[in-house]
């Protein structure tokens, strides 16, 4: 029977689930919603259930290798535990040691951007040395790989550009600080920098759309702004400008060849894109806007299950030549 992978993204929003071979090529996937009620003390749970709808008891035991789980917060990726994961409630929490409590497959834990950098380089033989993946969604993630290895730093800290003080006085942040890159540059801190407006401007056509459909998304917020409204455009050119700040000045720390961008956000399409372009050659030293590529991610939503897998992968192959 062919041997498999089960690689997890665990998001603010939803939970990705797909099962990968050794080729890193997704044989199904799914996802379920993130369940963050009491701390999220379900969240794996359900997980598991999901699994268990999804593949065969004898498949569980014969062919899975083990299971992969990217998430978004600090991870000591040696004892698989999440240190801190601000958008879903997870305070040192002990991730592996739970799961291994319900299976006994091997389990690998890693930060999310993390595993999505990984997924890249695993599938791309373009993406191998020097690269950052940012990923945008309800939070904000960055995965970092120097010389082909992920860069982790002394706690796992490496990468945590969602955090990077842009405005002092802004908006509170989930870690405690105020002004943090994520509070207007993620999916939330979009749609708060949006719902700033609405109060400001209760006849705007954001302020339209809020009242219509009860809620506003970053999808409508970009929607409107390729319509050209005003509001918009400037939400989404501050964030713009914001974003090539913070990634001029990690660029000239790390100097990778290339940053991917990937997360829901990207679905945003060129309008993203190229505002983050112009942002980061405006921030960055010449030698670093001039040869640093801004491109989508190549796997898009799947690099950070595919990543996830890679995981078991590499402790797989690391086993066999022992």
């Amino acid at each position: 029977m062919t041997q498999k992978i089960i690689g997890i993204d665990i998001g603010g929003t939803y939970v990705k689930i797909g099962i990968i071979n050794l080729n890193g090529e997704i044989l199904s996937k799914w996802e379920i919603e993130t369940n963050k009620q009491d701390q999220g003390k379900h969240i794996i749970d359900e997980i598991w259930t999901s699994i268990q709808h999804k593949v065969t008891a004898a498949e569980l035991e014969h062919t899975i290798l083990g299971i992969g789980i990217g998430v978004p917060g600090v991870v000591d990726e040696k004892q698989g535990k999440v240190l801190e994961a601000v958008n879903i409630g997870w305070k040192n929490y002990e991730l592996k040691k739970h799961f291994e409590e319900i299976t006994a497959l091997p389990i690998h834990v890693e930060n999310d951007a993390n595993t999505a950098a990984l997924g890249e380089c695993w599938r791309d033989a373009e993406n191998h040395d020097d690269i950052m993946v940012v990923t945008f969604g309800t939070g904000i993630g960055c995965g970092i790989i120097t010389d082909g290895k992920v860069l982790h730093g002394h706690k796992g800290l490496a990468g945590e550009i969602g955090h990077f003080v842009v405005n002092p006085n802004g908006s509170p942040c989930n870690c405690g600080r105020r002004g943090c890159l994520e509070t207007v540059a993620s999916a939330t801190g979009i749609v708060r920098e949006a719902m700033k407006v609405v109060d400001q401007e209760p006849t705007c056509r954001l302020a339209m759309l809020y009242k219509e459909d009860g809620r506003l998304t970053a999808k409508d917020i970009f929607e409107l702004a390729k319509e050209g409204d005003t509001h918009c455009l400037e939400i989404i050119h501050q964030m713009n400008d914001d974003l090539g700040l913070v990634l001029a000045n990690v660029a000239t720390v790390v100097n990778p060849a290339k940053i991917l961008i990937g997360g829901g956000l990207s679905k945003a399409g060129d309008i993203f894109l190229t505002g983050i372009e112009a942002s980061f050659k405006k921030h960055s030293i010449e030698w670093i806007g001039d040869n640093t590529k801004i491109e989508f991610t190549s796997l898009g939503n799947d690099a950070g299950i595919i990543g996830a897998a890679y995981l078991i992968r590499k402790a797989v192959y690391l086993e066999a030549v022992k």
